[in-house]
Parts: structure tokens; sequence; C-alpha cells
């Protein structure tokens, strides 16, 4: 079990580290489930949100920039 103090708040931050080791394969999803006291499907979530927002990323114009752009 890990020695780390129990989060209060997920930051974008902590977000992507937690989701980066299960796509590099140093942890599965029931592993990090298991050490941050979350659910597999908390943790399929996490996942989800981050592919969601990793095509977005890939855009020349992502949907938030281009909705900026067009609300001006």
């Amino acid at each position: 079990m890990s020695h780390e103090p129990t989060v209060k708040r997920w930051t974008a931050k902590r977000k992507a580290a937690v989701v980066m080791d299960i796509f590099k394969g140093k942890a599965t999803v029931a592993e990090v489930a298991r050490e941050h006291d979350l659910t597999v499907s908390d943790v399929e979530g996490l996942m989800e949100e981050a592919q969601r927002n990793m095509e977005n990323g890939f855009r020349a114009r992502p949907r938030d920039i281009r909705e900026q752009y067009e609300s001006e």
C-alpha cells in the first residue's frame, strides 16, 4: 500500500500521471485503483476522459479554442 497522503482533489496533472502509468504498462487498472483507493470504474472513467481529450489535443484548432474564436 502506498504511503501517499489521502487525495481530496484530483488535479489534471495527477490524473494524467495515473493514466500514463497505465498507458505505458507500468501499472494495471486494478493496481491503480487499489493504490489510490478508487474503483476500477473510476479509473476506467479517467482513461476514457484522457482518450477524449487526447483526440482534441491533436486537432489543429482544438474545440475549446475554436469556440473561443467563434464567440468573439
